[in-house]
């Protein structure tokens, strides 16, 4: 009965504080507010201040975390929606969602053999641009550590979701496919969410290219290893 009250008290709390920084995000649309970021860092300043156990949160926050998998088959419908025209972007698709996975697999390990750090950590960043469930996988196998893996996919997540609209404006970049690749191949779920304030489009597109990123990634990411690190 406790741990039930305590979980259904963290659940209440997080979405809480997710949907007020949510209209904080929409009132100012500044892209350092993001609600995901934003709640994160208050949910982990509540913690250290009232000294609250991470093993505790996760009580509730494994509940959330269950939420995941029907979220992710909800990306299906608008999928369904733009069929006919991922059929017509199908080469295209392929081709950019193919070499953002190389680019973001290449680039990390070059910057980390330019900065001299550890083989282990430089294969913990190899897969930073999946899915997190993917990237743990690959980096197990590899001989990463899955823990600092999960921390760099965050960081991709996070850092495309906030400058990937700036360096797509920089660009000047506006078709819908284009930034639904980059974002979904960039910066996998967190850059999908962003990918929804473009309309359903840029959406679609981002979702198959983070569902297409786990798959060239799982088959290039060793191959990559070996001819930059072995």
């Amino acid at each position: 009965m406790g741990k039930l009250l305590i979980a259904i008290s963290i659940i209440i709390i997080t979405v809480i504080i997710f949907l007020l920084l949510n209209k904080l995000y929409i009132r100012f649309s500044n892209p350092f507010l993001l609600p995901i970021l934003t709640t994160t860092i208050l949910i982990v300043c509540i913690l250290s201040v009232f000294n609250i156990s991470y093993d505790t949160y996760m009580i509730g926050g494994e509940w959330i975390n269950q939420l995941l998998g029907p979220a992710v088959v909800a990306l299906a419908f608008p999928l369904y929606k733009q069929w006919r025209m991922l059929k017509d972007h199908i080469f295209v698709i392929l081709g950019g969602v193919f070499l953002g996975v190389l680019a973001g697999m290449v680039s990390g390990l070059l910057f980390s053999k330019l900065a001299g750090v550890a083989e282990e950590t430089a294969v913990s960043i190899l897969p930073k641009s999946l899915t997190t469930p993917v990237a743990v996988q690959i980096s197990e196998e590899l001989g990463g550590v899955p823990a600092l893996t999960a921390i760099f996919v965050m960081i991709a997540g996070l850092t495309g979701a906030i400058l990937g609209p700036l360096i797509l404006n920089l660009f000047h970049i506006t078709n819908p496919v284009s930034k639904g690749i980059a974002l979904g191949s960039a910066s996998h779920a967190i850059g999908t969410s962003k990918a929804f304030e473009f309309g359903e489009l840029t959406f679609s597109m981002s979702s198959i290219s983070m569902t297409l990123s786990a798959v060239f990634g799982s088959i290039v990411g060793p191959i990559i290893m070996n001819l930059l690190i072995n």
